[in-house]
Order: C-alpha cells, then structure tokens, then sequence
C-alpha cells in the first residue's frame, strides 16, 4: 500500500508516524516547532488526533467522568477537562499540515467522531489513523473507510471477534489499503505487556500488514517488532518531557526518534532472506578459515606427519576435515614450508 508517495511493506524500510497528540500544550507555535524536529529526526509522518471535548465526552463532573484509577498519568483529572487540555484546536490543523508539507513530510490524524471525518476530507488528508479506544466504534470505521483512503486501526484492548467486526466493517465500507497496529492501551506500557509475537499470528488472520502503536519507553521494543515484520510504527513525540504535557511521560525527545527512524530501518535491513553458507559479502573472509599446510621443508617421498603437517590460518589448503586423511601419506614432490595441502602434493 502506498500514503502518499511513501511505499509502505515488508520491502520498504518501516514507517514511522511521530504522535504529537496534546504535546503543543495549547501552543501553535510548539506544535509547529514539533514539525520541524519530527521532520529532522527523518520521521515519515507526523500525525494529529481531530476531536473536541464535546465530541468525545459529556461536560460531567464526578462519577463515571473523573478519573479514579491510582495508577493513572491522569488520576483524580475530570475527562473533559483532560480532552480540552489535550485536544488540537481545529483551526490549527491547516498550517501544522502546511509546515508538515514544507518538509516533504506527510500529516494525517485521527478522527474521533464523524464530523472530524468530514472536517480532515476538507483538508484533503492522505489517510487516517482510527486509534485503540475507536476500534469498536464501526459507525467511525464505515465513515473513514468510505473515504477510500488507506486506513490504520491500532488494536489496543480488542478481542480477535472485536478486530475481526472492525477489519470487516472498514473493508465491506471500501477500505482497500488497511494496516493493523499491535498497540498496549497503558501508558507507559512496558515490554512484558507488548506482546510483539502477535504480529505474525495477527497478519496471517487478517490477511493485512501489521504495525506497532508503541507506549514503551526507548526503542528497543519497536526495533523487536520490526525484527517480527512490523512495518509501521508509531511513537508519540515531544520536544522535551520535562516541559511537561498531558502525554509527554511516554513520548520520544527528538535524538530518541532520531534513533527509533536508524533502528527500526537496521532492523528491517537485516531480515534479508533464509540464507546458510558464505554470503557474497563474506567471500574474502573464507581466507581466514584455518585449512592443511605443509609445516616444514619435506622432500619428495617422505611420510606426512603431525610435525610436519598443520592446521593454521590461511584457508587456501584442504580443509581440516581432510588432516587425517593426509597423515602416513608420501609427498608427491619436494615442499617448503608455506605450501597449502592440496590432493596434488601427496602421492595416489
């Protein structure tokens, strides 16, 4: 499949999408700044999340809209409170997208209801990202896929029958480019909870690519997702977590993504292919296998022995294998030290 003019597969280097999500902190100007370092770390994309409070919750206080759980990055906030904070003003997404472009670097989102859905079409979007918590929402699901547009679904919480009524809502709408995201809905997750093994399994049951939505920190679980055919992975991006934010605790800094973009594509670089035996790179290094060498002068007709027959370094001669077979057999000719044994220089 293909956003934009970005090939993206198991024979394309792994495409990377900087989140930026609420890392603004309510400021243009470092959503903009945010561009321009995603862009310098060699990132594909930089992706956006299109809501509001109102579109995502109810103006209640208490109850079910306060967060209780203690383990929370968010714990005793009032959702909409949290959604105002966090959300893209939608007024920004036009030059966040502009500045994007200037780079040579895509911009899409994440819709979170159906008018954000109309709103990013406006904009003319290359594709869309439907994230963890929207997975059930099959109504949104239908709404983007009718787009026609390539479509990402992160997976985070859904059970396979709750992938498998996504996956065939977005394709009986008309998705025909779809990308699955392996994704743990914790933050940060760690890497015990990931699961990467998922990704084949996942693949092979919904006949699509896979990618990683990764919460964990640092690269290293991305660069294992990929070593498992990930071909996406998405990261959320900040310019410094200690400015703070409502998710910079679990976001990459601009020399980690930078790290993520050379990782990821290594890994990638190094899947190549079910190979055993010398590579064409590996040529030149045969010569410094040990192999059979005459040890010392030996004259025509004398007898072969350990003392006069060794297995060193070059690997011009017979292989070790052979010595053996050397031993208490007669030189066929005069010969110096140095000489690599080869069938030639002992009698038949």
């Amino acid at each position: 499949m293909q956003i934009g003019n970005r090939e993206i597969g198991r024979n394309h280097r792994p495409f990377i999408i900087a989140e930026m999500s609420g890392n603004h902190n309510q400021s243009l100007e470092r959503a903009l700044e945010i561009v321009d370092a995603a862009a310098g770390t060699g990132a594909d994309a930089i992706k956006l999340q299109t809501y509001t409070a109102d579109t995502i919750t109810l103006d209640v206080r208490g109850g079910d809209f306060e967060i209780a759980d203690e383990k929370s990055l968010w714990k005793g906030r009032n959702l909409h409170d949290l959604y105002k904070e966090a959300h893209t003003p939608w007024e920004w997404h036009a030059p966040i997208m502009e500045r994007a472009r200037s780079h040579g670097m895509l911009c899409f989102s994440s819709p979170f209801d159906e008018t954000a859905v109309d709103f990013l079409e406006s904009l003319e979007v290359p594709a869309y990202k439907i994230a963890s918590f929207e997975n059930i929402h099959l109504p949104l699901i239908r709404k983007v896929a009718a787009t026609g547009k390539p479509m990402i679904i992160s997976t985070g919480m859904a059970s396979i029958a709750e992938l498998d009524e996504a996956v065939k809502a977005a394709r009986e709408a008309g998705c025909r480019d779809l990308v699955l995201l392996k994704c743990t809905s914790t933050y940060p997750a760690t890497p015990e909870n990931t699961n990467v093994l998922t990704i084949p399994h996942m693949r092979d049951l919904f006949g699509c690519e896979i990618g990683l939505s990764d919460h964990t920190m640092g690269v290293g679980v991305a660069v294992a997702a990929v070593a498992h055919g990930a071909v996406v992975v998405e990261k959320h991006f900040t310019l410094r977590r200690a400015d703070g934010g409502v998710d910079s605790t679990f976001s990459l800094e601009p020399e980690e993504m930078a790290s993520l973009v050379v990782e990821t594509e290594r890994a990638w670089q190094s899947l190549g292919q079910i190979s055993y035996g010398a590579t064409k790179a590996e040529q030149k290094s045969l010569a410094f296998r040990r192999s059979v060498y005459i040890a010392e002068d030996v004259a025509a007709g004398e007898v072969l022995t350990a003392k006069n027959l060794r297995i060193v370094r070059p690997g011009h001669g017979l292989a070790p294998k052979h010595y053996d077979m050397l031993l208490g057999r007669r030189a066929s000719r005069a010969l110096k030290a140095g000489t690599p044994a080869t069938w030639d220089v002992v009698m038949g």
